[in-house]
């Protein structure tokens, strides 16, 4: 196949990494998504340990951690994918995920959702030996916002200036007034484009998509990387899988087109990085994968930045000795509403979460957020925000907790063009059809971060429709 993980891998070099004994052991990726299932390719021991769920389905103990929607699951595949028999690698087959769910089955989450993953990832990085250097966000918002003020962009740079290199999905909107998705739009982060290999190893046939999104000539995607019908790992009767059965390969394979998967590429090659070379701060990474990338000819910058990544030789490139960035620092102390851009998740009633309140209808400051953020005290037990994000606030009074129908992301962000789903029966998908016991992280235990915060049963699965997502 066009994008078979192999090819994918030669395409941007990598394999010369695994010729090294470079993998990505001992280097933990956060995904921020929609969940993992524990799918042959990922159940190896210690391969993906569960953060919190803070999606709307972590009620539901039967979908916690899990992925209805079946988009994460393909991520983590690309990044860190790796089974018994070798017949199937990612990108970094040695590195770690870290599964924060954030999207729920109908892939639906908002802003807030993010910013309490994005700053749980960076205070629990160190945590049971995780090492998390790598946070990838397959995802974005159309925001227009500034990024020097914006809590998303902020979030990220945070992670950034603690020591996580933060791959970020450019957006799959093509040429438009947007620009780069919200947060790829800010300059700290690695941005990432994708790339059409037309299925051969070398750069000169390669092309940037129609539907990658272009910078403004300012702030432009970094890199590119393979992101068109990417074969990872599928999640059998998820949304995506229902609705695509066109995009599945074989038993166990499903092809996904968008820069989520450019990104997923990229991040697993940061993993590669730090491994060789641990002492590499974000901005060397990005430094590194940039200097070494090759342009495609004929393509302009706004769409493919310095071009399409090559680990070989980034791994052997020295780092150049001006590689700190200087932008201006973002503050965050911007609007939350304006970070979620044209799309929000709406009440049962229609009502859409609007306003400078989280998800369960809290007042939310980026004044007194963003200090927290920074300080790393933004989460407290099962506190962010100052509030609980535990069960018994999930049926609070403003937003009732019954069920949630809409979308907050794009389905463009998530998933690219190809890809769009009409129908979600919750009868058709079951955690319980996923044994516990093959997983190696059930249960996260670090210090702040207790599952007794998460008790709480008022969330159903059956209240979910996804039937407006797309």
């Amino acid at each position: 196949g066009v994008g078979t993980l192999a090819k994918t891998a030669k395409a941007v070099r990598a394999t010369d990494a695994y010729d090294r004994g470079v993998t990505g052991a001992g280097v933990g990726v956060a995904l921020i998504d929609s969940g993992v299932v524990p799918v042959p390719g990922l159940v190896s021991s210690g391969k993906v340990v569960n953060g919190p769920d803070l999606s709307f389905d972590s009620q539901a103990d039967n979908l916690r951690y899990l992925d209805g929607y079946g988009h994460g699951t393909h991520i983590a595949g690309i990044i860190a994918g790796h089974s018994d028999d070798g017949s199937f690698n990612g990108i970094a087959p040695g590195a770690t995920v870290l599964n924060v769910k954030v999207a729920n089955a109908s892939g639906q989450v908002d802003v807030s959702q993010v910013l309490a993953a994005i700053d749980w990832v960076v205070q629990h990085r160190n945590d049971r030996g995780m090492n998390v250097r790598v946070l990838n966000l397959s995802f974005g918002t159309d925001s227009r916002q500034p990024y020097t003020i914006d809590p998303l962009d902020y979030a990220a740079e945070v992670a950034w200036r603690n020591g996580i290199v933060v791959v970020a999905a450019a957006g799959n909107g093509g040429v438009s007034p947007i620009g780069l998705n919200d947060p790829a739009d800010d300059p700290y982060v690695i941005a990432v484009g994708a790339d059409d290999t037309n299925g051969t190893p070398g750069f000169g046939d390669d092309a940037v998509p129609a539907f990658s999104s272009r910078g403004d000539g300012v702030r432009n995607p970094d890199v590119v990387a393979p992101g068109v019908s990417i074969e990872s790992l599928r999640d059998p009767n998820s949304v995506l899988d229902l609705a695509h059965p066109g995009a599945v390969v074989g038993t166990q394979l499903f092809k996904g087109t968008g820069t989520s998967q450019a990104a997923a590429v990229v991040s697993g090659a940061a993993a590669l990085l730090l491994q060789n070379r641990p002492t590499l701060t974000p901005d060397q990474v990005k430094c590194l994968l940039t200097s070494t990338a090759h342009r495609i000819p004929g393509v302009l910058p706004t769409a493919q930045g310095f071009g399409v990544i090559d680990v070989a030789a980034a791994l052997s490139a020295p780092v150049p000795p001006t590689c700190t960035q200087t932008f201006p620092f973002a503050t965050g102390t911007g609007s939350l509403e304006a970070a979620r851009g044209s799309v929000h998740v709406v009440s049962p009633d229609g009502t859409p979460l609007v306003g400078e309140v989280d998800i369960f209808g809290n007042s939310w400051s980026g004044n007194s957020w963003s200090s927290n953020s920074w300080s790393g005290v933004s989460w407290s037990g099962g506190m962010w925000n100052g509030n609980s994000w535990s069960g018994n606030s999930w049926s609070g009074n403003s937003w009732s907790g019954v069920s949630w129908s809409g979308v907050s992301w794009s389905g463009n962000s998530w998933s690219g063009n190809s890809w769009s789903s009409n129908s979600w029966s919750s009868n058709s998908w079951s955690g319980n059809s996923w044994s516990g016991n093959s997983w190696s992280g059930n249960s996260w235990s670090g210090v702040s971060w207790s599952g007794n915060s998460w008790s709480g049963n008022s969330w159903s699965s059956n209240s979910w429709s996804g039937s407006d997502w797309s």
